[in-house]
């Protein structure tokens, strides 16, 4: 393969990312506010966190938050089920995957990624708190995720609320006994997470959280997640100018690269079609 036609892969894989933002953010500009909830795709649905799951989501529906999960089988699906058994919104954030994935039945809005890395941003950017069930390695890697852009301040601080403490007490015993021990986080670190096993009194302790304020981000909250990694590189990617996108023999068509409240003019960018 010769240099061109790598670049030119590269940069047609670069607009294959921004759709999938462009995607994600025009069907899931109106469902706030939300709750995302992560947990595994492999529980069955006989399971005692997939009942709690199902609980946890009518409630946060019939309350007036929309539900959020990765769209899949076992706890996700458990999330989307009980969303529609309330009063709002059910929405899956799918990931294509080789195994294991598959959307479940229970979405009023359903979105399909091929990038984990855009995935989440959809998770991050609407979410008034996060609901962290049983879970894998998918699950630890969100967990972390979200952590992190709270500790680091890149994103604002809502409810991080682990259910089933026999299952999560061993990590939070280890991030004390040995990240903070070591020093690597700070003790103020772990009053980030909470744990809490009561359907009821997860739902209870996000209202108590907003209390005296409202569960819409504060401006300098919004400026946040607009900064979320992968907005920022929408943002450079969107506003550069058509001559640095590849042209070359063959078919071109445009693309309309649309304003998503990033203060971007609206342009026209010419695209190799690959063909």
């Amino acid at each position: 393969m010769s240099m061109d036609e790598k670049r030119t892969r590269e940069a047609w894989r670069v607009f294959q990312i921004m759709s999938e933002f462009v995607d994600g953010f025009e069907k899931l500009e109106c469902i706030h506010p939300a709750v995302s909830v992560f947990g595994s795709a492999r529980t069955p649905e006989e399971h005692p966190w997939y009942q709690k799951t199902l609980e946890i989501a009518h409630l946060l529906s019939d309350s007036g938050f929309s539900v959020v999960s990765g769209g899949g089988p076992g706890i996700m699906e458990a999330a989307n089920r009980g969303a529609q058994m309330g009063k709002s919104d059910s929405i899956g954030v799918n990931i294509v995957l080789p195994h294991e994935q598959k959307g479940n039945d229970y979405q009023d809005i359903s979105l399909d990624f091929k990038y984990f890395f855009a995935r989440k941003v959809m998770f991050v950017k609407h979410a008034a708190a996060y609901v962290v069930m049983p879970g894998g390695f998918g699950t630890l890697d969100e967990f972390a995720e979200i952590l992190t852009l709270i500790q680091t301040g890149k994103s604002r601080r809502i409810p991080i609320i682990l259910v089933e403490r026999d299952f999560w007490k061993g990590l939070i015993e280890w991030f004390d006994s040995t990240l903070n021990g070591h020093g690597t986080i700070s003790p103020e670190d772990l009053d980030l997470i909470q744990m809490i096993d009561d359907p009821r009194e997860v739902v209870e302790a996000i209202f108590q959280f907003y209390e005296g304020r409202t569960i819409e981000p504060l401006p300098q909250e919004h400026e946040l997640l607009l900064q979320v990694g992968a907005l920022e590189l929408f943002a450079r990617l969107a506003q550069r100018q058509r001559q640095e996108v590849l042209l070359d023999e063959g078919f071109v068509r445009r693309r309309r690269v649309r304003d998503l409240g990033l203060d971007l003019v609206q342009r026209d960018i010419v695209v190799r079609t690959g063909q």
